[in-house]
């Protein structure tokens, strides 16, 4: 983590108030819907949720363990165009620490 990006495990709409009111401008969902089955809460409902507490949002599922190039570039475009600080989020948070340390070996990030 960084004081432009942290990570989280899985959101639940209701908690993107308290995302809110950490300071945190931009919210990254890693999460394929329904990974976890039907009790994950949808991209559009934690969406939702972002947009009420005037948070970006940006839906990105990237699949646990077959983390491509194209996601690498995706998510450090993404981190380098979001307003900060960014909280970026997955099932435990690995996930988008290892994109997040995959742009930065690869040089894709601003910061």
């Amino acid at each position: 983590m960084t004081q432009q990006i942290g990570f989280a495990g899985q959101l639940q709409p209701q908690q993107l108030k308290e995302v809110a009111e950490r300071g945190f401008k931009s919210v990254i969902n890693n999460r394929p819907d329904y990974e976890e089955g039907a009790h994950q809460p949808t991209a559009a409902a934690i969406q939702a949720a972002a947009q009420e507490q005037g948070l970006s949002y940006v839906h990105q599922p990237v699949v646990s363990g077959q983390i491509t190039q194209q996601d690498v570039e995706a998510f450090a475009k993404y981190i380098n165009e979001l307003p900060k600080p960014v909280l970026a989020f997955c099932r435990t948070g690995n996930r988008c620490n290892n994109l997040y340390q995959l742009a930065k070996q690869m040089d894709l990030l601003d910061d």
